[in-house]
């Protein structure tokens, strides 16, 4: 299955030469080339999660790539043909002209009223008339087949970026497969359910459960993590996506949170951005599924918003690990995620992660935490 995803990618940056998503669809090929080999080499199911994740990640990127150059090549062509049609006057007028500099002369053409001067004149303004009137036909000739180009590129990366999506779907249900099949995850503690149901039923904020948190967990043992300190304000988002909301910023309803909103396309890949205790997953007050992180002593990272989780509360997570997928995977959802439509603000983004960063429970900008860029 990876090989043929492997081939598949490895045209993308055909299709995009002519845009600077090529590059970033080269290296996503190089990036799922590499995950093939891995899953080939895998003997264990900790080697085929973590290829499975590699190349969902490629994927991802590539199909990124992919709708980057479509949208460009969509604006350049609306622009060529709004320019094209603008010019219609201009192109009626140059036929004319063209079409009687080519027609075959009669003896009458060369008399002038002003006689031998004024024909003389009248042909040199010709003869200068006439470079410059097939430059400009030259001119309108190149930008329509700019629009042919263009077209046949976007027919040609729309049939590629369906058999792409259809690729990373096959590596999500694998995914999912393989995360419910492997038993070698360690694991800190156990979670008490009693507990686990009184505090979700007494907190009613998120301040309120995370003061309590460690309360859920019995037979808790002791586990050495890396220390995060060198790498704050340089961890890498959770999932691709754009920032939505900042920190303190206030929604539609005029709310306003500590976290930050990133919208993400159906079926993103959500993984750990360090290695990190999981100190609770499921469903919390109006949060929908949380996934709550703890990389270090009191110091949570909550994700919220998440459609699958992966994970189970008391387990100890790498850096990279898969903790989910975002919600959404539809039929209509894959008319969305096929979409180039509000790619650079968002807007064709259906679902979205909320991130909150807890030090000794107090809220932290995750602005101050995580990298930030275009598309994570």
């Amino acid at each position: 299955m990876i090989r043929a995803l492997v081939l598949l990618v490895g045209l993308w940056p055909a299709i995009l030469l002519a845009q600077d998503g090529a590059t970033l669809a080269q290296d996503a090929g190089a990036q799922l080339q590499e995950a093939a080999a891995q899953l080939d080499a895998a003997d264990s199911a900790r080697d085929r999660v973590k290829a499975l994740t590699a190349t969902i990640q490629a994927y991802e990127a590539g199909l990124a790539a992919m709708r980057d150059g479509l949208r460009r090549a969509s604006l350049r062509e609306t622009q060529l043909t709004r320019q094209l049609e603008a010019r219609d006057g201009e192109v009626a007028g140059f036929l004319g002209t063209l079409q009687t500099i080519g027609a075959t002369p009669s003896p009458t053409s060369f008399l002038h009223p002003d006689g031998p001067t004024g024909t003389a004149r009248a042909g040199m303004l010709l003869a200068e008339l006439t470079p410059a009137l097939n430059a400009r036909a030259a001119g309108l000739r190149r930008d329509l087949e700019d629009v042919q180009n263009l077209r046949a590129i976007q027919t040609e990366a729309a049939a590629q970026m369906q058999r792409g999506l259809s690729g990373v779907q096959t590596a999500r249900t694998e995914l999912s497969k393989a995360m419910a099949e492997r038993t070698d995850l360690p694991r800190r503690f156990t979670e008490d359910p009693v507990n686990t149901a009184i505090l979700i039923e007494s907190s009613e904020t998120l301040g309120a459960f995370s003061a309590e948190i460690s309360n859920i967990a019995q037979d808790e043992q002791a586990v050495s993590l890396p220390d995060l300190a060198a790498r704050i304000g340089d961890l890498p988002l959770p999932v691709r996506g754009l920032v939505l909301r900042g920190a303190n910023e206030a929604d539609a309803a005029g709310i306003a949170r500590p976290g930050i909103l990133l919208g993400t396309l159906p079926g993103a890949l959500v993984t750990s951005p360090t290695a990190a205790t999981v100190r609770y997953q499921g469903p919390l007050l109006d949060l929908g599924q949380v996934v709550i992180l703890e990389p270090q002593p009191d110091t949570l990272f909550i994700f919220a918003g998440l459609g699958a989780v992966y994970v189970q509360t008391g387990e100890v997570v790498a850096t990279d690990a898969p903790i989910g997928l975002m919600g959404g995977l539809s039929t209509a959802a894959a008319a969305t995620e096929m979409s180039q439509e509000g790619e650079g603000s968002g807007t064709a983004r259906s679902e979205t992660l909320y991130i909150e960063v807890r030090q000794d429970n107090v809220p932290q900008d995750p602005a101050s935490w995580f990298r930030q860029g275009k598309d994570g």
